[in-house]
């Protein structure tokens, strides 16, 4: 099944009509523009012409069928195919470094033979990751531009291809978007941009019956790793370690404070973004430590 790019959201909402329906199992190619929408594709394409309003758009959303609030929807990411070219931008009062900048400035980078090309000297391999997507929240709606327990823009740079995510279902549906996809982009996002493009995702649906988690959760074949945002990326830090401590409270052989030691004997505190208006952090811990101790799934 592909559903095409033609219709967007601006917002993880449990109000949106959905696009398409999907059932648990179901493996889909989802298009999706880039987080500019497409607006800065050209040389000479300036960021005062952007209309910001269609800034994150995310191709949703997607009716998972069966999904309901208190289950888990499971989301493979088996394919990233990603346009020959992408857009990065930079500029005074963007990102971490706007202050030190003066003007906007736009460049497009090309992609070839597996390296995004971003001078004559220098090629930057290719690391396509998912930055926007997730699930309706059970409330207000929450802009693509913001991250959250539903997901949103995360800008994880684990959320790419093999990775397995889980969200928490708090509608009907589940009602799943995605989009903002980066060709290269570094842990931080600090000038606000990664390398923004066009892409073709792959992925597969399923859903976990009566199960639930508080915060996003994401696994490939080496990690599992908890997703958190908060304000600042002190607080995220604090809920991605105590929920991965929930996580295997009770689920492995050691006692809590033997956890709490494996935690940080061996677990990796790492900064996803920090440009977006709540801040995200993941705590990661390797599965040869957790299958050591006998764990070979979590949820």
């Amino acid at each position: 099944m592909k559903i095409e790019a033609k219709s967007f959201v601006y917002s993880f909402s449990k109000n949106h009509k959905p696009i398409a329906h999907v059932k648990a199992g179901d493996t889909v190619d989802i298009d999706a523009l880039d987080a500019f929408a497409n607006q800065l594709r050209n040389e000479g394409d300036k960021i005062d012409s952007l209309d910001w309003d269609k800034v994150n758009a995310a191709t949703g959303p997607i009716f998972i069928e069966g999904a309901e609030d208190g289950d888990i929807l499971k989301v493979k990411i088996n394919k990233i195919t990603l346009d020959n070219k992408g857009t990065v931008l930079a500029g005074e009062n963007f990102g971490l470094l706007g202050h030190l900048l003066k003007g906007s400035h736009v460049k497009i980078v090309h992609i070839k033979d597996g390296f995004a090309e971003f001078s004559d000297s220098l090629k930057l391999p290719l690391n396509p990751m998912i930055g926007v997507i997730g699930v309706a929240p059970e409330g207000e709606d929450i802009n693509t531009g913001t991250p959250g327990k539903h997901g949103g823009n995360m800008d994880n740079l684990m959320v790419n291809e093999g990775a397995v995510l889980y969200f928490q279902v708090k509608t009907s549906g589940a009602l799943f978007s995605l989009g903002d996809i980066h060709a290269v982009m570094g842990d931080g996002e600090i000038g606000v941009s990664g390398l923004e493009i066009p892409a073709t995702v792959n992925v597969t649906f399923d859903i976990i019956k009566n199960k639930k988690i508080e915060h996003p959760i994401l696994e490939n074949e080496e990690f599992v790793t908890v997703i958190a945002s908060a304000l600042t990326s002190d607080e995220a830090a604090e809920i991605a370690v105590e929920e991965m401590f929930k996580l295997l409270s009770g689920k492995i052989s050691l006692s809590d404070p033997e956890i709490a030691m494996l935690m940080s004997l061996v677990g990796q505190l790492q900064i996803c973004q920090m440009v977006d208006p709540l801040k995200t952090v993941r705590f990661v811990m390797r599965k040869e430590h957790l299958n050591g101790l006998g764990v070979l799934e979590l949820l």
